[in-house]
């Protein structure tokens, strides 16, 4: 090979390592050849679902798929995003547990599987919520959609557009609950990316994992729907969905150490086989894979210089827990590798991306990545306070080489 060749691969390997780490820190995702190092899925089991999906909840990484993208009715699966906006909410202080919905005629006439709201009567939105995750309660699901959006029209709205945020590509809601309409459709690649941002709440496994409870001061009973909570260890969610346009249907989800897995099938002709079918992709997942978890949610990674800042710096900090999967017997090739900005200017947000953690095979290949973000608000310094910072700096340097 000539010097000029060798010159010009030198160059373009350099090139490439420079747009990598710049996309990284901006919050992209990488050229196409990092994302395209992919783990290998697990062998095919054969499955009587007409669309099905694993998924490892943290990487997102596809362990099975059939069909994945085929749009069908999800049933009250739909009730995932239900649950997540309501969360959502509850989380950035909009709504609270303890609110007082009333319930309106239109969730009173919601028929299928229900709490028989009346009208004017008042449950609190945990009650709500819980009927939601236990029992599937399509008049509890009009409800909280009211109570957090004013109509289920403007609830939808707010529905789909999550679901565009969190890239679903190939589904469309036009109601809270879930059932029946030619337009309501979404696919099982899109409720496994809506059940991993559901899962980020510990609150909901709470309602998952209980088998019996009550509402109305214990005068009406709510039995769960999804029987796996029973038959498969470590199972602790999700939804359950059935009509006769989707069939039966069904979002499940179970961890094993670090290892959380989303086992999705849709459109099945009983309800003994949906329980089977995603039990199976469950125990495939644990049998061939293994996480590795290289950083815990909310752990210090390393500090970034703030300038023109009330503070020097920033502690960077996991926004998810950082999970290698792969597959059993290779967690010793797992290595993690740290992209942070050199220095940010003030004023810094809480959670602000200033960075990223990568999970790496040997050969360098990416299998996991999450976000490091900035631990606190760091607001801009006034002048003295810019002054201040630079002379202590100089004098520190000074000092130093003076040593």
């Amino acid at each position: 090979m000539g010097k000029r060749s060798v010159v010009a691969r030198t160059f373009l390997a350099g090139i490439n390592v420079i747009l990598t780490v710049a996309l990284l820190i901006a919050g992209g995702h990488g050229p196409a050849w990092v994302e395209a190092q992919q783990l290998s899925a697990a062998p095919s089991i054969p499955i009587s679902a007409e669309s099905a999906l694993l998924m490892e909840s943290t990487s997102g990484k596809i362990l099975f798929e059939k069909n994945p993208d085929k749009p069908l009715p999800p049933a009250s699966i739909t009730k995932i995003m239900t649950m997540l906006l309501v969360m959502e909410k509850i989380d950035q202080g909009k709504a609270g547990f303890s609110d007082m919905v009333v319930a309106s005629e239109r969730a009173m006439r919601m028929g299928g599987s229900q709490i028989w709201l009346e009208v004017g009567e008042e449950m609190s939105l945990e009650d709500l919520m819980k009927s939601i995750a236990i029992v599937s309660a399509n008049d509890a699901s009009v409800a909280v959609a009211e109570h957090i959006a004013g109509s289920e029209e403007a609830f939808v709205d707010m529905m789909n557009e999550r679901g565009q945020e969190l890239g679903m590509t190939g589904t469309n809601f036009v109601n809270a609950s879930g059932l029946p309409d030619p337009n309501h459709y979404s696919t099982a690649r899109d409720i496994a990316l809506m059940s991993r941002a559901l899962l980020r709440y510990p609150k909901v496994h709470e309602w998952f994992t209980t088998w019996i409870d009550y509402v109305r001061d214990g005068k009406n009973i709510l039995v769960n729907t999804n029987r796996l909570i029973k038959s498969h260890e470590g199972v602790d969610g999700l939804k359950t969905g059935f009509t006769e346009e989707a069939g039966y249907c069904l979002a499940a989800t179970a961890k094993k150490g670090s290892l959380r897995l989303i086992s999705i099938v849709l459109k099945i002709s009983d309800s003994t086989t949906r329980f089977n079918e995603a039990s199976a992709l469950l125990d495939l997942g644990f049998r061939h894979f293994t996480g590795v978890e290289l950083a815990r949610e909310g752990e210090v990674i390393d500090a970034v210089e703030v300038t023109r800042g009330v503070m020097d710096h920033v502690d960077a900090i996991c926004l998810d827990p950082l999970v290698a999967v792969v597959p059993r017997g290779e967690e010793d090739k797992v290595k993690s590798e740290i992209v942070l900005a050199k220095k940010v200017d003030a004023p810094v947000a809480k959670g602000q991306k200033i960075g990223e953690m990568l999970a790496l095979t040997e050969d360098g290949s990416i299998i996991s990545r999450i976000a490091l973000v900035a631990s606190e608000d760091v607001k801009s310094g006034n002048i003295l306070t810019v002054v201040f910072r630079i002379s202590r700096n100089l004098l520190r340097a000074l000092f130093r080489t003076n040593r």
